[in-house]
């Protein structure tokens, strides 16, 4: 095990172990910053390739963080065959979780994980010293123009310092300690353009909770944001973290800030106070300087301001949405839904009492929170009947928390201490909402029954919102909150224009086909009309935990809870398909509607289509997880608006999805077929009565997953590099 921070090897030799992809200087496509930032971490790109979002690449990020969820990661890495991590510079442990459980079976846990960190010279982050997602922004594995993952869907988290931070699933984790790479389907670009000022009593909190519920229609969802505008450079780094920590809830896949002189100056603060951490104030005073941390150095800020990254003037974007900091007032979150916000001062005067109070997780418990929360409870007492808890989000947050006296004053005023770690947010641990009870918290989420019961009613706002109803005992603002400086109460000034997609295909024309891969996919066309078919309707979570079910057996139950009759109809299709030939892969093409596979993280609901004879699934789009699951086992998806829509108006009921077919079947099958070219990206859909054709353009998949598909998924691919680099 590597000791983390500051007593780590130096930076020089971690720079050595870092592998990049050669960012190309082809101008024949602008990009906007985080394609740039996808750029510098692609691998096996086509020379002359720009990447551009939707496309497909096979990525190396900078870092990959787990937590307590490495256990089951080290599981999957063991049971491909994996022996060594291929770059030990690249993962980072962090346990947070699970922190307050002290059983012997979780310490054991929380043991088999340290241990495996030792062996293989993994930097180890112990429970206590605080939450993945700022241990990775305190050391700088997030770091800006860099490209860091993890394994928890609040890597975004890492775009407050101009990082792009995404979340992966366990798989690709074990994929990246085995090779340094996975793949990576670049998200769609928006543009959200924050202008004016917040007044004062409004916090980055406010934003994110009014941005959820001023647009609340899935406007950003599985997107990348980009924040843009003059009112990014009045927000302070803790605000931008809170923001891009919470765009996870917002539907994002990534939420990244810019890169400015408000973060450089942060930088250099946090810098003076490594370079303070001995006695060494000069060369003369016979005390050598502390050593350098191996990620946040001057030499690397000053790189990092001698090459900064923007986005192209004619960057594409599918969205450009503009919000108004200037008219927004304080905002709360819920009841149990981010999608819900309403002006505080609305709630105020409901008075709605609270009998807990939160002031925990990785989206506001940071010093500038913390002392935000002292300020309003100076002098008073949690209110009779609440109960008000606090826990730092790292141990260095608590430890600058308790020196400046603000962790004391939480205290003094009644807050009852929490290590540092999730806790209560994800519903672990002491304190947790009872049946009937309501909560107001500065998490980032408020699902119905994530902090407790799901007779719970949960809130989400800023700390010192959270500390004033803690000390009232109902929902309420500060009394340090004037209203005479705020806006009026009313909706912020907001807008959204979609902008229409370029013709440009990215050279997808231009780029050849992994060997191995089919060219063509063909074979009887099955519709079933239908938006947000979730993973439990593909396969039935009663089969989720039956570990003795094949892949055959799987086949047999596939769509059972959406149409009973889908197994029979596509096994009865399958008998006449012809083995894969090299070239031309047969097989049912099953077409669906918007958000197809939205719902758990079960990887059957892919291996099931696939064993039961569907090797391509098209879709309006496609839930992240459940497309990733999908390209991890070998399960092509592709997404095309235009062929929904035309299917929708001819054969849906009433031509409206959510009601079967015309005759009131539940998958349309009227004898269609398809052929879609991979090259392409031309779809051919035969009608059976007149054999009539109509021709679709769609974005084939790139050689990452090309690849995947000819190994038989990830775990193939991986097990093929493994082998490779033994023979080297």
């Amino acid at each position: 095990m590597r000791l983390p921070a500051h007593l780590a090897r130096p930076y020089a030799r971690a720079s050595i172990s870092r592998y990049f992809a050669t960012a190309t200087h082809d101008r024949r496509s602008s990009q906007t910053v985080i394609e740039k930032v996808v750029q510098k971490y692609a691998v096996g790109l086509p020379q002359g390739k720009s990447v551009k979002a939707g496309d497909y690449v096979m990525i190396r990020p900078e870092h990959v963080m787990t937590h307590d969820n490495t256990g089951p990661v080290i599981s999957k890495f063991n049971s491909i065959g994996a022996t060594k991590i291929h770059n030990p510079v690249q993962p980072v442990f962090t346990l947070d979780h699970d922190v307050q459980n002290k059983t012997p079976k979780n310490l054991a846990k929380y043991a088999s994980i340290e241990a495996f960190a030792r062996k293989h010279g993994v930097d180890f982050y112990p429970a206590g010293r605080g939450i993945g997602h700022q241990v990775l922004v305190e050391e700088g594995y997030a770091f800006p123009n860099t490209l860091t993952v993890a394994s928890d869907s609040h890597s975004n988290m890492y775009g407050g310092v101009g990082c792009v931070g995404t979340p992966i699933v366990r798989t690709d984790a074990a994929a990246l300690w085995a090779t340094g790479k996975t793949w990576w389907q670049v998200p769609r670009m928006v543009k959200v353009e924050l202008k004016g000022k917040l007044a004062p009593g409004v916090t980055g909190k406010d934003v994110i909770v009014a941005l959820c519920g001023s647009f609340n229609k899935d406007e950003v969802l599985n997107a990348a944001i980009e924040f843009t505008g003059d009112g990014v450079a009045a927000l302070g780094v803790d605000d931008r973290l809170t923001i891009a920590n919470m765009t996870t809830e917002w539907g994002a896949l990534a939420g990244v800030f810019p890169i400015d002189d408000t973060l450089l100056k942060w930088y250099d603060q946090v810098l003076s106070k490594l370079e303070l951490r001995t006695f060494s104030s000069s060369a003369s005073s016979g005390i050598p300087p502390p050593p350098e941390h191996p990620r946040i150095n001057r030499r690397r800020l000053d790189a990092l301001r001698a090459t900064r990254l923007e986005s192209d003037p004619d960057a594409e974007y599918s969205s450009h949405l503009v919000f108004d900091l200037s008219t927004l007032v304080p905002h709360v979150s819920g009841p149990n839904s981010v999608k819900v916000s309403t002006p505080l001062p609305v709630l105020e005067d409901a008075r709605i009492a609270i009998q807990k109070a939160y002031l925990v997780s990785c989206t506001n418990s940071r010093v500038s929170d913390i002392a935000a929360a002292a300020a309003v409870v100076k002098g008073n007492k949690v209110a009779p009947g609440v109960e008000f808890y606090i826990a730092a989000a790292s141990s260095a947050v608590q430890q600058e928390s308790e020196r400046l006296g603000d962790w004391d004053t939480l205290i003094m005023a009644g807050a009852r201490v929490l290590p540092a770690g999730c806790g209560p947010c994800i519903g672990l641990g002491v304190g947790l909402l009872e049946e009937g009870q309501t909560g107001i918290s500065a998490t980032n989420r408020n699902y119905k029954g994530r902090m407790g019961h799901p007779k719970a009613q949960a809130y989400l706002a800023s700390p010192a919102v959270v500390a004033a109803s803690a000390i009232k005992g109902y929902i309420c603002g500060p009394a340090s909150l004037d209203s005479v400086k705020l806006p009026p109460v009313q909706p912020p000034t907001f807008s959204i224009s979609n902008i229409p997609a370029s013709t440009s295909t990215s050279n997808v024309s231009d780029e050849p086909l992994f060997t191995g891969f089919p060219t063509t996919f063909t074979g009887p066309l099955l519709f079933a009309p239908q938006d947000n078919l979730n993973t439990d309707g593909i396969y039935p979570g009663k089969y989720t935990y039956a570990d003795d079910i094949t892949l055959e057996g799987q086949a047999k139950v596939v769509m059972e809870n959406y149409d009973p009759n889908f197994a029979a109809l596509v096994a009865e299709k399958r008998k006449t398909f012809a083995s894969f030939d090299g070239v031309r892969k047969e097989g049912v093409v099953l077409v669906s509607g918007y958000n197809f596979g939205t719902g758990s993280s079960r990887e059957q609901a892919a291996t099931a289509l696939k064993a039961a004879g569907v090797p391509l699934v098209i879709a309006g789009s496609f839930g992240d997880i459940f497309k990733r699951n999908a390209i991890n086992n070998g399960l092509v998806c592709l997404e095309s608006p235009k062929l929904v829509s035309d299917l929708t108006e001819r054969y849906a009921n009433d031509g409206k999805r959510g009601a079967g077919g015309k005759n009131g079947e539940l998958t349309v099958d009227m004898g269609m077929t398809i052929k879609v070219g991979m090259k392409d990206g031309k779809a051919v859909v035969l009608t059976a009565s007149t054999g009539e054709g109509k021709t679709y353009s769609l974005r084939p998949v790139g050689a990452s997953v090309q690849e995947l598909w000819v190994c038989g998924g990830l775990e193939g691919f991986i097990l093929k590099e493994i082998q490779a680099e033994a023979k080297a």
